[in-house]
């Protein structure tokens, strides 16, 4: 997650750290693991617990951006006098949760500011950027875990724009993202049991395609295989003479000279 993490922490970081902003990871027990802030901001931060290592759960802070989000699973602010203990009452937090690539809360993103003066307007952007570097890390985590994979967008709406799918060679579904699971109601159960693309993304036309190419391949092998004997090819395959000749017929294969 680190890793998947590095190239969106960095953006964001550029985005809002020139306005006395840190940027954090923190893992699913609230603990910031990875950490982008100005150095002269590093004080503050630092007095405040805005750093790594520290414990940012709701059981030891209360209500606060990291620990709060991580508990109710959805992105947030908590603004200033929101927080529960008063120590925490100088900062804003906008923090969004990241899950893996098996849709399990993983982490979460935050980004703390130390400015008495900003705004709602800045607030509200500061959400936004935050949401999509959320969805970026999820993204990144997902194509290395399946990056033997095709990975697809799924066409659901354009709030779940990161609703991924990893499909096999067969092209059978092997992983979701979580908002490829809530928006195509896939579970980890039906994955286990097998899951053809064509079928989750809604096109039969597709699957009946796939089914026969995938016919057309047996055939063509076993063709080749025995030098164009259809006896021997049928024997090969289980099935009789007759019902060779017909699918040779119906997929136009001729039999090698």
């Amino acid at each position: 997650m680190i890793r998947a993490a590095e190239g969106s922490l960095n953006r964001l970081y550029q985005a809002v750290g020139g306005v006395g902003c840190c940027v954090m990871l923190a893992d699913r027990d609230g603990i910031p693991i990875e950490r982008r802030g100005a150095v002269a901001d590093d004080e503050t931060f630092d007095e405040w617990g805005l750093w790594t290592g520290t414990v940012w759960s709701e059981d030891s802070e209360g209500t606060n951006g990291i620990g709060t989000c991580l508990a109710d699973q959805r992105p947030l602010t908590i603004h200033r006098d929101q927080h529960f203990f008063s120590r925490n009452t100088l900062m804003s937090c906008t923090t969004a949760p990241v899950f893996d690539h098996e849709g399990n809360l993983a982490a979460a993103l935050d980004v703390s500011s130390c400015r008495s003066d900003l705004t709602e307007g800045f607030v509200q952007l500061i959400s936004v950027a935050v949401g999509d570097a959320s969805r970026r890390i999820e993204a990144e985590s997902f194509r290395m875990v399946y990056s033997n994979a095709r990975i697809l967008l799924a066409p659901v709406a354009e709030r779940s724009a990161g609703a991924l799918i990893a499909v096999d060679a067969d092209d059978l579904v092997i992983g979701a993202t979580r908002s490829a699971r809530l928006a195509l109601g896939i579970t980890s159960e039906g994955l286990a049991r097998g899951l053809l693309a064509a079928d989750i993304l809604g096109d039969p036309a597709r699957a009946r395609e796939d089914l026969d190419d995938a016919e057309r391949s047996v055939l063509q092998r076993a063709m080749a295989r025995t030098g164009g004997n259809v006896s021997a090819a049928a024997q090969s395959l289980g099935i009789s003479r007759a019902t060779l000749h017909r699918k040779l017929a119906r997929f136009s294969i001729r039999r090698p000279h």
